[in-house]
């Protein structure tokens, strides 16, 4: 990750913490496979606070059930500047990358390319209340 802006996000885990389980901030997606090597970036943690870009498309897989047999599930989100994931798409079993590889490459085109721009910091404004500054801006918005 670059010098990008961060937030804290709960990664879920999915699936059984015993099988296999992993969580990746997609970059980009290799349209000539069909497997969870598709969704190129870099691997974070499940199951806890991890620092994530703004914007970021995470995919989320996880195994529950026997050794043998295990229920593939698998889930696509978007982190959001308050520090949550927005939930777009979801799929279970053998096909669940091929299934999911469309709608994730389809967040990272829609995604913006930059976070939003951040108000200059102003040392006369450190005066105030934060209260005050968010009524001032809700007022002038009207």
């Amino acid at each position: 990750m670059e010098s990008e802006i961060t937030v804290a996000v709960d990664v879920p885990q999915v699936g059984d913490e015993r099988r296999k389980n992993w969580a990746k901030i997609v970059t980009a997606v290799d349209d000539s496979l069909a497997t969870g090597w598709a969704f190129e970036g870099e691997f974070v943690a499940t199951g806890g606070i991890q620092d994530l870009p703004i914007n970021a498309v995470v995919v989320v897989y996880g195994e529950k059930g026997s050794r043998n047999n295990p229920a593939v599930e698998a889930r696509a989100y978007t982190v959001n500047s308050d520090g949550t994931l927005s939930f777009h798409a979801s799929a279970r079993g053998r096909a669940w990358a091929r299934t999911l590889r469309d709608p994730v490459e389809e967040l990272l085109t829609e995604r913006p390319s930059e976070p939003p721009p951040q108000l200059p910091w102003h040392p006369d404004l450190m005066r105030y209340a934060e209260d005050a500054l968010h009524e001032e801006l809700r007022r002038r918005s009207t």
